[in-house]
């Protein structure tokens, strides 16, 4: 594990070594869930100590998520553990023994402020260097310091936040309905700050999972706002999730057709062509070739995998 590693970019166009179009919280204290997980295609697994987990089974819980990673057979996917908050009677013995677990990355919850972020990143100074901090921004105080909290990615481990709507729409007491208009201010603004410092971000849960238009639809409207994935509750919202994150045939026709155009002799040094009758941009070649990029990463992932294309 450990074979991704965060570099502080500010760049719009950050793209992570693995795709993370999907991503399954799954309680650790569920070994059942831990094995099935090892089998499915989420490109991240999310082992749960915090709201998964009940009081009683918090420490078997942790033993259970660092015994998992140490076992490993998640194949291409990134395994990141969700600590407990520092200011619960867990969260300190969480971030110790994930420090030392060899995982991907440790998720930590109820993130308000760039002060809170330095406090985790404090408590993992002794981790692998390759250890990454992931954030939820989930708190009204998160979604009013979005900047200043996404500047720390340029002194610490900070690589990714995962929105957490539900959290939001309590603290709010806003409704969550199936088109989040209550929320949307907040997921663009989100995502903005993201691209601002280099960070990856992935939208909330979609709390249906039976009906999976409903699921399609939420994940859909995510991939509009620019969001890179989305986090997951069920396996059945995996398949249509990698589905809606991946580029399409007709996304990579488009892109292919810019790379062409551009590559063309009497188009060297142009910054604006025009490509199947449309005016056409060196920020849309960019664009172009991170769809390429994007599709050439998921194929590599998926072969690593075992799963067909």
């Amino acid at each position: 594990m450990n074979t991704s590693t965060h570099t502080s970019t500010h760049t719009t166009t950050h793209l992570s070594a693995r795709p993370r179009r999907s991503a399954l919280y799954l309680p650790a204290s569920n070994p059942k869930a831990i094995a099935k997980a090892r089998t499915l295609a989420a490109d991240i697994v999310i082992l749960d100590l915090e709201d998964a987990v009940a009081p009683e089974m918090k420490a078997s819980a942790r033993e259970a998520a660092v015994a998992a990673v140490r076992e490993g057979g998640f194949g291409a996917a990134e395994v990141a553990i969700r600590a407990n908050g520092l200011d619960t009677e867990w969260g300190a013995d969480d971030l110790a023994a994930i420090a030392g677990s060899g995982v991907d990355a440790v998720l930590v919850p109820k993130v308000s402020s760039p002060q809170d972020i330095a406090r985790f990143n404090d408590a993992l100074a002794h981790a692998p260097a390759a250890l990454q901090l992931w954030t939820m921004i989930e708190t009204c105080g998160s979604v009013l310091r979005l900047d200043a909290m996404g500047a720390m990615a340029a002194s610490t481990r900070l690589s990714l936040w995962v929105m957490g709507t539900n959290d939001l729409a309590k603290e709010m007491r806003a409704r969550l309905r199936p088109d989040r208009a209550p929320f949307l201010p907040m997921l663009g603004m989100a995502v903005a700050a993201a691209r601002a410092h280099g960070l990856t971000i992935l939208d909330g849960v979609c709390n249906e999972f039976r009906d999976q238009s409903v699921f399609r639809a939420e994940a859909a409207q995510g991939l509009l706002y620019g969001f890179d994935g989305k986090s997951l509750i069920h396996p059945d919202q995996i398949e249509p999730c990698n589905a809606v994150y991946s580029p399409s045939r007709d996304d990579l026709a488009w892109a292919e057709g810019v790379i062409a155009a551009f590559a063309l002799p009497e188009n060297a040094g142009k910054g604006a062509i025009r490509v199947d009758g449309k005016m056409t941009e060196l920020l849309h070649l960019e664009e172009a070739r991170r769809l390429v990029a994007m599709a050439e990463m998921i194929a590599r992932a998926e072969a690593t995998q075992g799963i067909d294309a």
